[in-house]
């Protein structure tokens, strides 16, 4: 099949365009407003966009709770949300009305950052301390429309990782069992199984691309 994503006339059940762009990391963004109510909400359009400095991304159709908070305070965080804790992931997505913390409503810890007001999610054995740098107005195909859609961009102050991750001076990642965001309802979970080293190519002399096996990491990047 071969459609026209503007008129979208796909003819599926749905449309599957968040069934192909997987799978997705989930920005588990914690935010706390000008009067001091924290706020906590999934995320599945998000993703570093660098690292030297370090940046992430998230995006809202419409202005949310999210938005407004870390406009008015400039600060976020990130947790990692991962299979232990997809069910108060999933729980803390519902549209409660402002000023509801989401932290109690899921069973989660709000624990206090470092460099950063907003809390990050004790539970989660990862973290991200931002600070707002832009917010972006995508441009909609109907002109016109009053929903929008929000591209937040915040530096990466500070990171928090569980200790118990952190094994030979590397970041264990399969066992923190990450969760990512698929299409429709679907998930996907990172685990030991799941991970492949692949080491990056090298160039011969000859111009010939050698050593782009899967084989063991020499801990050097290329």
């Amino acid at each position: 099949m071969h459609y026209d994503t503007i008129e979208n006339r796909h003819g599926l059940k749905h449309d599957p365009f968040k069934a192909l762009i997987v799978p997705r990391p989930i920005g588990w963004i914690s935010s706390v407003s000008g009067d001091g109510v924290v706020n906590l909400a999934p995320y599945s359009f998000f993703n570093a966009v660098s690292d030297r400095p370090h940046y992430v991304m998230f995006s809202s159709s419409g202005i949310k709770d999210s938005i407004r908070n870390i406009h008015e305070t400039g600060e976020f965080t990130c947790s990692l949300s991962t299979w232990d804790t997809r069910f108060a992931m999933n729980t803390s997505s519902a549209a409660v009305p402002p000023g509801v913390d989401e932290y109690p409503l899921a069973g989660l810890t709000a624990a206090p950052s470092r460099f950063v007001k907003p809390p990050r999610v004790k539970e989660a054995p990862a973290a991200f301390e931002c600070r707002h740098w832009k917010t972006v107005e995508l441009p909609d195909v109907v002109p016109g429309s009053e929903r929008g859609h929000y591209v937040v961009f915040g530096q990466v102050v500070g990171i928090y990782i569980d200790d118990r991750y952190v094994r030979d001076g590397i970041v264990d990642t399969g066992a923190m069992r990450p969760l990512a965001r698929l299409g429709y309802m679907d998930y996907a979970v990172v685990t030991p199984e799941t991970v492949v080293t692949i080491n990056r190519p090298e160039v011969a002399e000859d111009g010939s691309v050698v050593n782009a096996q899967a084989e063991a990491w020499d801990g050097t990047y290329r």
